[in-house]
This record gives structure tokens, sequence and C-alpha cells, in this order.
């Protein structure tokens, strides 16, 4: 990676501030630290003092001045180069004993220069000087060993300095380019994506952090972008297949009208049917266009939460007529009391159950049982469709949601293949599932939705107020067979 392209890498810059925030955290603690290091030298050199003081004033407890001089001479004795120092004078201001001839210091506590004691060194002491019955005594420590102390402590406290910002930074730079790289991936990803090739993915390091749960969305948006471009294409031949037919009887009708007025023929039914014919391609770029407004996630402002079970009553109500000039009987069955909640649009979900029905309607013969049920399970609302009709091959079942796709059966009878079409777009609006099983015989629908919060208070959907009837009526719905 070069240079420019990491100085310009936000993780890399992420990195860098943080190791700048945690450098100075670890100043600022070292320095906290040293500070408080320095003070308990120094409370312990005072305290040094105080013992080693109260220790020679202890040796003049029966007044003789002989005793404290001769324990000053000892603890001088014990001491080299001056790293201690001691004088004890006479009430007059005689040297009595020390190693010192003379200091010029203040009663109690000060810090003065070797100079002040009559030493040539360049060190600092620290000095308690008091009286023992009026005899001055001093007693001072030399600061040369606090000082080693706090300059060990300080050289390592530079090195730890040293190394944790070599380690941060070492650290910041491989972590951003490893998030870097993997950022380059996406971007290289989405570059391809741009240039068409839409099977490209992401690929997922498999750690579950958040760059990989965004590649995953990302995963998710692409396959559902493919899938919708492969469906255009899809249609785009497929109108071109299926309208093609109907386009040709239309001019065919139409010109064949044309003879006739010129022939002085009636042309009535011709152009009958003719209206017939362009009806029928009207209602199919009418489903294509109503299929299209749902996929694109328009419809789901009008989103309400609202009881499913209300939505099957309305169509066994509307349908039972339907399916008994059949000689087929509708059945619904559903748990007494028990609430259906869900989050959808009223308007479409009567939709999709109606597509459903009359699928089965058509499709079965007299004397044919349509069942619809509906259950909560595990804060899910799934709904059945079953039939014992002739159903659907195994290996059709994942083509007939395909737009203009009709079985061989099916091709001739009218009808443009875009019911459940329709269906999966509203099953796919509403985040549901749809599953088409063998009923052993007919057909078996199993759809899923994710249960919405049955509140009382919500909002009722605007098709709530409308008859149940005229409501499915009205409806512009595939009235073909599927």
């Amino acid at each position: 990676m070069r240079r420019i392209d990491l100085l310009k890498s936000t993780p890399f810059r992420l990195a860098v501030i943080f190791a700048a925030l945690f450098i100075a955290s670890f100043l600022v603690a070292g320095v906290v630290t040293y500070q408080l290091l320095k003070h308990e030298l120094a409370d312990r050199l005072d305290q040094t003092i105080q013992d080693t003081y109260t220790v020679l004033t202890a040796s003049y407890g029966d007044g003789d001045v002989t005793d404290l001089s001769d324990t000053v001479t000892s603890h001088v004795q014990s001491t080299s180069r001056h790293d201690r120092i001691f004088l004890l004078r006479s009430k007059d201001g005689a040297r009595l004993a020390g190693n010192i001839e003379n200091a010029d210091v203040s009663p109690g506590w000060s810090t003065i220069d070797s100079t002040k004691l009559g030493l040539q060194s360049n060190e600092r002491y620290r000095v308690f000087s008091g009286q023992v019955d009026k005899q001055p005594l001093i007693v001072g420590i030399t600061f040369e060993e606090n000082d080693e102390y706090l300059r060990i402590v300080f050289i390592s406290f530079a090195w730890a300095s040293v190394m944790v910002l070599a380690l941060a930074t070492i650290g910041g730079i491989l972590l951003a380019t490893r998030v870097q790289r993997r950022m380059e991936t996406i971007t290289s990803t989405m570059r391809d994506v741009g240039s068409g090739k839409l099977n490209v993915r992401i690929p997922l390091v498999g750690n579950g952090d958040d760059i990989d749960r965004l590649s995953e969305q990302v995963n998710d948006a692409l396959d559902r972008l493919a899938s919708l471009v492969e469906g255009m294409r899809q249609v785009s031949t497929d109108i071109a297949h299926d309208l093609k037919t109907p386009l040709s009887r239309l001019s065919l009708t139409i010109s064949q009208a044309i003879e006739k007025a010129d022939k002085g023929t009636a042309v009535a039914a011709d152009l009958l049917q003719a209206r017939e014919e362009s009806g029928n391609i009207n209602a199919t770029f009418d489903a294509l266009l109503r299929i299209a407004q749902i996929e694109a996630g328009s419809r789901r402002s009008r989103f309400t939460q609202l009881d499913i079970r209300e939505c099957l009553e309305t169509i066994v109500d509307v349908y039972a007529d339907v399916a008994e000039d059949k000689k087929q009987l509708i059945k619904l069955t559903l748990h007494p009391n028990e609430s259906l909640p869900v989050t959808g649009d009223r308007e479409l979900l009567i939709q999709l159950f109606a597509n459903l029905t009359e699928n089965s309607i058509r499709h079965c013969p007299a004397g044919a049982k349509i069942s619809l049920s509906a259950k909560s399970i595990d804060r899910t609302i799934i709904v059945e469709f079953a039939d014992n009709g002739p159903g659907i091959p195994a290996e059709e079942r994942a083509k007939v949601f395909q737009r203009l796709y009709r079985l061989d059966k099916s091709r001739t009878t009218p009808g443009t293949g875009l019911g459940l079409s329709l269906v999966k777009a509203i099953v796919d609006l509403h985040r549901a599932r749809i599953n088409l099983e063998d009923g052993h015989p007919g057909l078996h629908v199993i759809l899923t939705f994710p249960a919405g919060s049955h509140d009382k208070h919500a909002e009722p959907s605007a098709a709530t107020d409308q008859p149940n009837r005229s409501l499915i009526l009205n409806l512009p719905r595939e009235n073909k067979p599927l």
C-alpha cells in the first residue's frame, strides 16, 4: 500500500488518534506517579532525619552532654562521604561533635546547598536544626539517594514511553493496513458492481465484526439487486415472447376488420375481439406495473396493525358462493378467540389471499375441497392454503413465481402468468415467506408472517372502513388463471 493511501486512510487516522490519546494518558499517569514517588521519598527522608534526631536527643536523658557528644560521634563514624551531616555545639557556640565545622541554617526544617555547610560538593541536603537543652544540634541527609531513585524511575519511564510509542505506532499501522485492505476489497467489489458484474460479492472474514456485518448487508443488497435486474431481463424476454402472440392476433383482427370494411361487411365482431385483445394486453401491463410498485416498497408507508383472521374471514365470505357454483367447498379453520396480529397493508394482504383462493378454485375440479387456516407459533403467524386439485409439479414450484411464467397445462387457457408473481411481491414486501408443498394430492401453500404487536389503539387501515365484498371486487388483481 502506498504511503499516501495510508495517510488518507480513515482507520489509520483513527489509530493515530487512539495512539496519541493512549500515549498522552500514559504520560499523564507517569507524571502523576513520578510526583507521588518524589513526595513519598521526601517524606521518608524527613522521617529518617526525625528518627535520627530523636535517637540522639534520647542519649541526653541524664543531662550528660558527654553521652550526647559520644552518640553524635558514633553516628559520624558510621557515615562516609558526608552522606549524613551532624553538628553539636555548646551553649556558647563551641563545636562539640560532628563532621562539619559550621552550618548556616535556620531553626527547623530547611533544604540547603552543601556550600552553606562548608562542603565542596554540589549536593543538596535536607536538614533539621534543633536544640537539646539550649545546645544546638543539626542533623541532615543528602538528596543523592533520592535523586538516584528518581533518575532511575525517570529513565525507565522514558524508555517505556518510547516502547509504548513504537508499539502504538506499529500496531496502528498494522491495524489500519488490515482494515484498509478490507475496505479496499469492498471498494473493489462495488467498482465491479458499478461496471455491471452483479455476481461479485464481498468476501467475509467470519469474525462477526462490524465490517463483516456491513459486508453481509451489502451482499444481501447485491443479491436483491441482481435478482431484480435478472427479473427485469427475464420480464423483457417474457414480454417479447408472451405478448407477441396477442399483439399479432390484435394486428390480424384489425387487418381483417379493415378488409371487411372495404367490402362493406359488418366489422362489429372483429372490433369486439380487438377490444378484448387490447384489454388483455393492458391488464398484463397493469399487473407488471403493480408488481413493480410493490417491489419498490412504496406501499410500506401504508402498513398498519391488523388482525389477519379478519382478512381470511373476508376471503371466505366472498368466495364461498363462487366455489359453490363450481360445486367446491371452502373451509376456514381458526382457533376461537385467537388473535393473529400482523403489520401490513390490508388491501395487499386481501389481494394475496384472493389470488391464492382463485388459483385453487380455477384449477380444482368439481367436488374439490379448499381449506384455509391460520395460527400463531413462536411470534410468527402461519397461514395455510390447501386443496386436493392437480397441484404443481415439484420441478415447477420455484419457477411459478417468475413473471409471465405459466405451466404447460395452463397455456391453453386465458391468463398472463402474473398471479403468483404478484403473490410473491406482496409476501416479500411484508418480509414474510411462502413455501409450496405437495398436498398429496393437491397444492399446500404455507405463508409465514412475522407477528406484529397487537395494539388495540393502533391506527386502522383505510381499507377497513370499506365493505368487505366491495374491497375484494375492486382490487386491481390478476383475474386470470395462474
